[in-house]
């Protein structure tokens, strides 16, 4: 599963084998420059999704329902949901479980598919206490475990947990019925998942330690990008055969 957000990324993701993807609150930082996902609304993830969805027109696509959007009541989270689905998400993704009960259940009944989030939620991030593994107390692991088996029961077809050691990745994995696609969640999961620009390495800064970098993406791109200037600046682009007689 990868996380894109536009036509060029999404069809290289499926040309590769890619079965699943999301078009994530992420988009608000990696597209769009915010510090956290909370900026993201559902027009801005819409708009991503209908991209994609005119690229892919037959993959399994889910669209995260942003923050805000699933708590101030039925209609507003119906409201979001038929906006994503009609851009062409095939599902939608919310974090947590608990006081999610209800609309869990409201969005199933209408016929849309739900995938959990648990772990490290970074639409709670503020309350988490930063961007940090979660689950590192036994406190803590039997919570997660529990609103996993919660989700589970409550009718998810699959839930992302992010951000949790090896060992409770695999416990989870192996005590519900439905896939765990992991993000820093170890290998004993059934499915991982990644920001298509992280793998690529075009993203700045220090990566969270789940992060593998397959290709140096940025300095492939700063080289050419470089290399376009120069033969600009220096009048060899374009050539005779780059141009119209």
């Amino acid at each position: 599963m990868l996380s894109v957000y536009d036509a060029i990324y999404s069809r290289l993701a499926v040309e590769a084998g890619v079965n699943t993807l999301l078009v994530g609150d992420s988009v608000a930082m990696a597209v769009y420059g915010f510090e956290s996902t909370i900026h993201a609304t559902v027009e801005m993830i819409a708009s991503h999704v209908a991209a994609v969805r005119r690229t892919c027109p037959s993959i399994f696509l889910v669209a995260d329902l942003p923050f805000g959007s699933y708590r101030k009541g039925a209609k507003v989270a119906m409201d979001a949901v038929e906006a994503l689905a009609r851009a062409g998400a095939s599902a939608v993704k919310l974090e947590g479980v608990a006081g999610n009960e209800k609309i869990i259940t409201r969005i199933i009944e209408s016929g849309i598919p739900v995938m959990g989030h648990l772990g490290l939620t970074p639409q709670h991030a503020l309350a988490l206490g930063g961007y940090k593994a979660q689950g590192r107390t036994e406190e803590g692991a039997n919570r997660i475990s529990e609103d996993a088996k919660k989700l589970e029961d409550l009718g998810a077809f699959s839930l992302v947990l992010e951000c949790v050691s090896r060992r409770l990745g695999a416990h989870i994995s192996s005590m519900v019925s439905i896939p765990v696609i992991g993000i820093g969640a170890g290998a004993q999961v059934d499915g991982q998942v990644l920001v298509a620009y992280d793998l690529l390495g075009l993203s700045s800064g220090r990566a969270p330690r789940f992060v593998r970098r397959f290709i140096d993406g940025r300095t492939l791109a700063l080289k050419a990008f470089e290399e376009f200037f120069q033969q600009v600046d220096e009048s060899q682009y374009p050539s005779e055969a780059e141009s119209y007689s």
